[in-house]
């Protein structure tokens, strides 16, 4: 009983964490008369706070049923629960950037993906960890590679480097993604999942899934926005935008169904 209110305690204290964050962060975006507020016309300042709005709600889902799996998972959904926290967090942002300026929030957007996508493919690390059958290698393999990704990324289309640079750099990008699918599909990851239950390979099939296609939309939204009109770079952000929900909430169910099928297979047993 003491455990199971202590659980309930430190769910309800880490769910009002984030409400007091989300007041705080709302009462700094409207000091102004205008900033922060919501032009029902602006498809792409719509897209931002459907985003904020579900990386709130994915946190705070994840947070409770963090309590609900076995222990060999909680670092697992702890991390889905991180990755949607800092995409909320800086979206709250990124918006009020939108809404103020009318601008690409390029900046706060990489700052995100820089915390989030290591965090993203740390995952299968975590749930190869989770049945024993991970190394430390390949942890610092994927996340070494999402690294070099994201800085050559941001370093191609911030556009502080010299031009001639842009497309070697997105090549590099490119090879470091293409490196982290291979090893997620074709290497050592894809070996030890084999040793997995049913509920985690489904899972891990499927966050794989969602890192080849879904990771997808990125450099192509990067092909398609370079040197492009403002209407291609509206269209752009509103991509980016849906990418990132899909991305990064289905990322996390499916670490919570691997977690919640495991621990309820694991409780049958006994």
């Amino acid at each position: 009983m003491l455990r199971s209110n202590l659980k309930r305690t430190s769910s309800l204290l880490l769910i009002g964490t984030l409400s007091l964050l989300t007041l705080g962060t709302v009462s700094a975006e409207t000091t102004g008369l205008t900033a922060g507020s919501l032009d029902s016309s602006d498809m792409v300042a719509v897209s931002f706070w459907l985003a904020t709005a579900v990386m709130l709600a994915s946190t705070v889902f994840f947070i409770l049923e963090r309590q609900n799996v076995a222990p060999k998972w909680k670092t697992s959904m702890t991390v889905a629960a991180l990755v949607t926290g800092v995409a909320w967090y800086h979206y709250t942002y990124m918006r009020e950037h939108w809404a103020n300026n009318g601008e690409s929030p390029l900046v706060l957007r990489y700052i995100d993906w820089l915390i989030t996508v290591p965090l993203q493919v740390s995952e299968f690390y975590l749930i190869l960890a989770a049945i024993g059958a991970a190394s430390a290698m390949l942890f610092w393999r994927l996340f070494g590679a999402s690294i070099v990704m994201l800085v050559a990324g941001f370093l191609a289309e911030s556009g502080e480097m010299p031009s001639n640079l842009t497309w070697p750099l997105f090549a590099v990008g490119m090879l470091a993604w293409l490196y982290i699918i291979y090893e997620i599909w074709a290497g050592e990851a894809k070996e030890k999942v084999s040793q997995a239950s049913e509920g985690t390979q489904f899972a891990f099939k499927s966050m794989a899934l969602i890192l080849t296609v879904g990771w997808a939309i990125y450099p192509i939204g990067f092909v398609m926005g370079n040197g492009a009109s403002d209407s291609a770079v509206n269209n752009l952000n509103i991509l980016y935008n849906i990418a990132d929900v899909v991305n990064k909430t289905a990322f996390g169910m499916m670490v919570w169904y691997a977690a919640t099928m495991d621990s309820k297979s694991n409780a049958s047993e006994e």
